[in-house]
């Protein structure tokens, strides 16, 4: 049997877990249990007719990763609408922050054949960027059938995941093999694409050092700020399930003197918990949503709000990336570099690893192993200037060297278009 029919005949058994998912899912956050039509490829009549280039992000990460390509393509196709398609509502809310109206979006389909035909019959793309890693057979072969220029863009595959797919090495070879080209990050991630069975491999860099932390985002950083008052912040920001509550447990073994700790969850349905779980342990405990002054006895501060990441990176004084203290590969480091703070990162960075190593040895970060010396090497680090300044200063030299990625990746892309496709 060929590998995409066994795959489709394993969805089509799995579509009652599908929608079980999402009503799980929607217990938490409801905004799952929104629009849940459109994963089925049924959407709302389309407001404007004018040619349509697609770019598809999964969730927040990719969006933010995103925004440099999407406002490059629209001074590049001022007649053309952007269609953003997510999997998560995080991702959405994140679009919406980012573009406002000047975008389309949606769910993209659930990667059933008949899902897959009604979104394209819907939306009528010219061509489509998939963001990062994001291999649909599906929705590859259909492309491919309709001859929609497809690529993947800001590609990164860790060794981990690149054996993932190779157990499924037929039908992944399949996949990759029909999309029009992948703009890798490195060219280890290159290499490994390419032996998964991806054709017109090019190394284009990481667009997320092309992305400028929106004036407004910083404006907000500075009233953070004053909210803050003068005390050192450390900040742990995109944290995971597990890590908060090392975190909390080092910071309250530590003489951690007046400095404030400001923990931002990467995940909204976690605020109330990571809030929950600083009180029991017997912190006082504030929200940013409350929007008043932090008090000076307040020990922990909660960033439970969605798309203000720059904002928190602004008015700290040291930060922590998170997801990289558990072995969950990393968040963005490349935000905090960007505003020229001190960065900390966790020994799992594999979501990053380049970036990582780069900031490395360009000394604008520090890697620790556990959440005793995070918090001992943070605390070090409040209590001195020169060397935060030493690497704030890095760290801006370190984003501004790596930029360029963007514009490399539309070049290329256009030299994958049809004159009719532009």
């Amino acid at each position: 049997m060929r590998p995409r029919l066994l795959y489709t005949l394993l969805l089509r058994l799995l579509l009652p877990w599908a929608l079980l998912h999402l009503l799980w899912r929607g217990r938490r956050q409801p905004e799952y249990l929104q629009r849940w039509r459109e994963r089925f490829g049924r959407y709302p009549e389309r407001l404007s007719r004018a040619p349509l280039i697609w770019i598809h992000a999964v969730s927040v990460g990719e969006t933010r990763a995103a925004q440099p390509l999407v406002e490059a393509l629209q001074q590049r196709y001022p007649d053309h609408r952007i269609l953003l398609t997510h999997m998560t509502p995080t991702g959405r809310e994140t679009s919406v922050a980012l573009f406002g109206d000047s975008v389309d979006r949606a769910y993209l389909a659930y990667d059933y054949p008949g899902a897959v035909r009604r979104f394209l019959d819907h939306w009528r793309p010219q061509f489509g960027i998939i963001m990062e890693t994001e291999i649909w057979p599906n929705l590859v072969a259909a492309c491919a059938a309709r001859h929609i220029p497809l690529v993947l863009a800001n590609a990164r595959l860790s060794q981990r995941s690149a054996k993932r797919y190779d157990r499924l090495s037929a039908l992944t070879r399949s996949a990759l093999g029909q999309l029009a080209g992948v703009a890798a990050q490195t060219p280890a991630d290159a290499q490994r694409l390419a032996q998964l069975g991806a054709r017109d491999v090019a190394v284009m860099g990481n667009i997320k050092f092309d992305i400028t932390p929106p004036p407004e985002q910083v404006t907000l950083g500075d009233a953070f700020r004053q909210r803050l008052g003068g005390r050192p912040v450390f900040l742990c920001a995109s944290t995971r399930e597990g890590e908060e509550a090392l975190i909390l447990s080092a910071w309250k073994a530590a003489d951690s003197g007046d400095a404030l700790l400001v923990i931002v969850p990467r995940h909204p349905q976690r605020f109330a918990d990571v809030a929950g779980l600083a009180m029991q342990m017997g912190y006082q405990v504030q929200l940013r949503s409350d929007e008043q002054a932090v008090a000076e006895t307040t020990g922990i501060w909660i960033g439970d709000s969605l798309g203000e990441m720059f904002a928190y990176y602004g008015a700290c004084d040291v930060a922590f990336v998170g997801g990289s203290l558990l072995d969950f590969g990393s968040q963005n480091l490349i935000e905090p570099c960007a505003l020229g703070k001190p960065v900390l990162i966790g020994p799992s960075t594999y979501n990053f690893a380049q970036a990582a190593a780069d900031a490395l040895a360009a000394h604008a970060a520090l890697q620790v192993h556990n959440a005793r010396t995070l918090v001992g090497t943070a605390l070090a680090l409040l209590q001195d200037q020169p060397r935060r300044e030493a690497m704030g200063i890095a760290a801006l030299a370190f984003t501004s060297k790596h930029q360029g990625a963007t514009t490399r990746t539309l070049a290329w892309i256009e030299q994958r278009l049809t004159p009719a496709d532009r």
